[in-house]
């Protein structure tokens, strides 16, 4: 339950955070869809898609290179176009992108609706995971950013949870084309033997024995915490079997057993 009054609140700030973009500020690219009209001249008004060259075709003046420009760039351009054609003495533009794809960021792994998405201006990984519906209910605390800048690309790995709580959006990282999030699957311990509910949960951070004893529903009554064993990989991948005590901090995918009590 806690967690997921904590998962809600990640998604509404989330949401909360997203900016207003500005769609004339994104270059234009191909397969954009556009809406441009000329005002006093309806017979000019377009709905067309930018090639995979970055052209339009433009009544009067034909093939038109617009690809990354602004909207606002591409205005001016056909603009000047009907002007020094000798088409119209004054020729006021105006772009609507209606379909941004050329623009797009990736959001995979445990969201509620992975896939690609488009930007429209300046956006960052919380208004991007929103837009895929928010971390989902087996998703981790952390999400992994993978960026390209001057032909080179970087991986950051981004705590939710430490920045929502903290209110510190440094790390809320800026996105462009072609970057991508990844939210991994939270981590799990395991725990079987004499506990009610045997099976595998999520591992909550700095969780011990005794709460993990909690969730698996308490010992049954043939059960005891005297005798309690950790099943754990150490680094070289070796399973290693650890007597626990109650206060023993849980590592990810740590196999919990819960003997039966002799007496």
């Amino acid at each position: 339950m806690i967690r997921r009054i904590y998962l809600c609140l990640l998604a509404l700030l989330m949401a909360l955070s997203i900016n207003s973009a500005n769609a004339a500020d994104t270059p234009i690219g191909p397969g954009d869809g556009l809406k441009i009209s000329v005002f006093g001249n309806p017979d000019l008004s377009l709905e067309t898609k930018v090639s995979d060259a970055g052209n339009i075709t433009f009544p009067l003046i034909g093939a038109v290179g617009i690809g990354g420009l602004s909207a606002a760039e591409a205005e001016k351009k056909i603009s000047g176009m009907l002007i020094e054609g000798g088409f119209l003495r004054k020729a006021e533009v105006n772009i609507t992108v209606t379909e941004l794809q050329s623009q797009q960021v990736s959001i995979l792994g445990q969201v509620l609706h992975p896939g690609r998405y488009a930007i429209a201006g300046k956006r960052s990984v919380t208004d991007m995971l929103a837009m895929a519906g928010g971390v989902g209910p087996e998703g981790g605390d952390t999400a992994v950013v993978v960026r390209t800048r001057s032909g080179k690309t970087s991986k950051q790995v981004v705590n939710l949870q430490d920045m929502i709580q903290a209110a510190d959006m440094k790390a809320n990282l800026d996105l462009v084309n072609g970057d991508m999030i990844y939210v991994d699957r939270a981590p799990k311990f395991y725990i079987y033997g004499e506990v009610q509910h045997p099976g595998g949960y999520r591992l909550e951070r700095n969780m011990t024995i005794a709460q993990a004893l909690s969730i698996g529903g308490g010992l049954t009554p043939r059960g005891t915490e005297r005798g309690v064993r950790i099943k754990r990989r150490d680094s070289k991948g070796n399973f290693l079997m650890i007597d626990a005590t109650r206060d023993e901090i849980l590592q990810t995918d740590d196999v919990v057993y819960v003997k039966e009590s002799l007496f």
